[in-house]
């Protein structure tokens, strides 16, 4: 058992205590100071200071408060560059406004013949009829099986199940790789993309089909024909359906986490439905439509930005900021986009600074391009858009100055 200490080394661990803590809060406040307000001249001056240091010659940069239309900061705002990854920003907000929050895509089943209702088989083919749902999975191909198997009387097919995908073109990639297979978009771009496009034999209405033969097979309505791809006549008629999220969820699911198959299925899909085609070229051409009504015009040739012909400004993508949140579907724009600290590509970023929570930001990232644009709320009450596109190989040092610029602008206050 050891000793008992004296009534006055008993007294020691209290004074060491009281210092420690002393050294710890002192130690806090130089680890995290509060952080103070800038007025717009201490803002301007923190901006050009962390651009300078820097040395990302080839990089721009504007900055704007919303609520006055003062220009906060600007750096070769009018240069264009590539954006990277900031273009989704210009592919879906037109998906938004085009289509509507609210609006959802179609995937169908269609067929022609007919049912013989003693036997309960169906004379005729069954085609799965996409809608370019980048969303679709293997969930809502059982959905649709169900639905079959449950609401027609079908009890067997005495034809096919094939996969339609004639919403788009059967080019399987974007610009960048001239259209074909792209690995960077991590899917198979095609109007009936089932669980991304990927397909054993290349084909992705095939692999449609093939699985919707399957699920039917599994709830007991059997096929007797071989799946493959085929494009359904004007006549079949619609006998199961399944519809995607919203096309507000779509837009979240590509922003917060940057998915390229996703912007690029959406790019398609506005050409589809708005363009008079289903191609990359028609959904660059309504993409260029739908901003040209916020006066701004940059060079769009994909959806999601992997292409370095696409070209931009700060000051355009700032602008598109701050028109498009003026608009009905500006909530769900903005909500659509990671937040700092939190969410998607942010998630890592700036964690526990005061731009946490009070920014939410698309990154933008290719070989020798880094980019970041977006919305903060600041200490001082301001919602302030900003756009920084940086070509440079270093990545990392693109990173440190975006990231402090941004905690600088969340301090904005007068």
């Amino acid at each position: 058992m050891l000793p008992l200490p004296s009534r006055a080394g008993r007294a020691r661990p209290t004074l060491i205590t009281a210092c420690l803590l002393c050294c710890v809060t002192a130690l806090l406040a130089t680890a995290a100071p509060p952080a103070h307000a800038l007025d717009a001249t201490q803002l301007r001056a923190r901006l050009s200071r962390e651009m300078l240091r820097s040395g990302l010659s080839l990089s721009g940069a504007y900055v704007r408060d919303l609520g006055t239309g003062t220009a906060l900061y600007a750096r070769n705002e009018n240069v264009a560059r590539p954006p990277a990854s900031v273009e989704k920003l210009y592919t879906t907000s037109t998906a938004l406004l085009r289509f509507g929050a609210a609006a959802t895509l179609h995937t169908q089943v269609v067929a022609t013949g007919a049912l013989d209702p003693e036997n309960g088989v169906w004379r005729g083919d069954l085609y799965l009829k996409g809608a370019g749902d980048p969303t679709l999975g293997q969930d809502q191909i059982e959905a649709i099986a169900q639905t079959i198997a449950s609401t027609t009387g079908i009890q067997r097919v005495d034809g096919s199940v094939l996969g339609d995908e004639s919403v788009f073109d059967d080019l399987r990639g974007a610009s960048r790789t001239g259209f074909a297979v792209d690995r960077d978009i991590a899917g198979v771009l095609s109007g009936v993309a089932v669980a991304r496009g990927f397909a054993r034999d290349g084909s992705p209405p095939k692999e449609a089909a093939r699985r919707l033969a399957k699920a039917l097979r599994a709830v007991d309505v059997g096929v007797d024909g071989k799946s493959g791809a085929g494009t359904a006549p004007p006549e079949a008629q619609e006998i199961a359906a399944v519809d995607s999220p919203p096309m507000s969820e779509i837009v979240r699911q590509t922003n917060v986490p940057s998915d390229n198959f996703d912007a690029e299925m959406l790019l398609k899909g506005l050409g589809a439905h708005f363009g008079g085609a289903g191609t990359t070229s028609a959904g660059a051409a309504v993409v260029r439509e739908q901003l040209a009504t916020f006066g701004i015009h940059p060079r769009v040739v994909d959806g999601s930005g992997l292409s370095r012909a696409d070209r931009t400004t700060p000051r355009q993508v700032v602008r598109l900021l701050e028109r498009i949140q003026a608009t009905e579907v500006g909530p769900q724009f903005v909500a659509s986009l990671p937040v700092v600290g939190r969410t998607g590509t942010m998630r890592r970023r700036m964690r526990g600074t005061v731009a946490q929570d009070r920014c939410q930001t698309k990154t933008g990232t290719l070989r020798a391009v880094s980019a970041l644009a977006g919305y903060c709320q600041t200490t001082g009450g301001h919602t302030v858009a900003f756009a920084m596109l940086m070509s440079t190989v270093l990545i990392t040092r693109a990173h440190v100055v975006q990231d402090r610029m941004t905690k600088a602008i969340a301090t904005y206050g007068a």
